[in-house]
């Protein structure tokens, strides 16, 4: 077990560099220079000064070393700074992750919660009118874009119904956390239920394969009841894909926080995201990416050990 979880773990540096390289590599491709926004106060801006400046701040000096550069920061700790604020960018990013993060737990529980018992049930009801119904919700939900659905749940919940607040994100530390939680639920189910639909399509297809394997009809002859057949035997088989679809879920999610946040008005690592790449501030994308990243990628590696307890014949080569 120990040799698994080394071989995984370590597997995730030359991940996480290629991610770096691509995103590092993708910034500098993105049209403009942060420089002109830096220089935006000032009066007949000319291109001699915007390339001192870029000349100033290293814009000019070779890929390579540019990328030299940034990695021999990150190994020393050093995120960047923001051009903008000129503040540390992981002090940006702690200063509104909170929604973030919060709205994508909170839609991953919604999922899980409300996806798994709904597949199973489709599942265990095939064909019938319940299958039927939950299939044609589900294709319905998917079809939904993020924003729409969010601007729909605002509109009846918040605006008509007056049951949550239409807009805007009041921290933990003003309002206490089961108000904060109250205040981000829209957005939460905004983003959840296209992750819910999704879910519960692959929970329902994983079941029924799993339910037409021998061993289950060798449970049913012995007499075990539905619910052993079920939940005993048949989900303890399925949650080796499902799982895998859980993990990949959150990545989607935290993807999708940035439209949510726009949506709802909530200043979060999403706004935060798409503001410093309209501005090109190379150091705070590149952070907020990296930090999405190192996410993902210890979910999937939680997971990997999930499935290694779950099934000790799965081996990493």
């Amino acid at each position: 077990m120990g040799k698994f979880v080394l071989k995984r773990t370590l597997m995730l540096i030359p991940t996480l560099l290629i991610i770096l390289t691509l995103v590092f590599a993708l910034m500098r491709m993105v049209p403009g220079s942060p420089v002109w926004g830096l220089l935006e106060g000032e009066e007949d801006i000319t291109i001699e000064r915007v390339e001192e400046v870029e000349t100033e701040m290293g814009f000019n000096d070779p890929i390579l070393v540019q990328y030299g550069r940034y990695l021999k920061d990150l190994i020393t700790g050093n995120w960047g700074m923001s051009y903008f604020n000129q503040k540390g960018v992981f002090e940006n990013m702690v200063a509104v992750w909170e929604p973030t993060l919060i709205i994508a737990i909170y839609a991953t529980i919604i999922t899980v919660v409300v996806a798994i018992p709904v597949g199973i049930l489709s599942a265990t009801h095939r064909n019938s009118l319940l299958d039927y119904a939950v299939s044609t919700l589900s294709t319905t939900t998917m079809c939904i874009p993020g924003f729409c659905l969010g601007l729909m749940l605002c509109y009846f919940f918040a605006f008509k119904l007056g049951w949550f607040p239409v807009v805007g994100y009041k921290t933990i530390e003003k309002t206490g956390f089961w108000t904060a939680i109250w205040n981000l639920t829209l957005p939460a189910f905004a983003l959840g239920l296209n992750q819910v639909a999704s879910l519960a399509r692959y929970t329902r297809s994983c079941m029924l394969d799993v339910l037409n394997q021998d061993y289950i009809r060798t449970a049913r002859a012995k007499g075990l009841s539905q619910g052993k057949v079920y939940y005993k035997h048949a989900l303890k088989n399925t949650m080796a894909v499902v799982g895998t679809v859980i993990a990949n879920s959150i990545a989607a999610l935290l993807g999708g926080a940035a439209v949510t946040e726009k949506v709802f008005n909530i200043r979060g690592m999403g706004t935060l995201a798409v503001d410093s790449l309209g501005r090109r501030d190379y150091s705070q994308e590149q952070a907020i990416v990296l930090f999405f990243a190192i996410v993902t990628l210890v979910v999937n590696l939680v997971m990997d050990i999930f499935y290694k307890v779950m099934d000790p014949r799965i081996e990493y080569e």
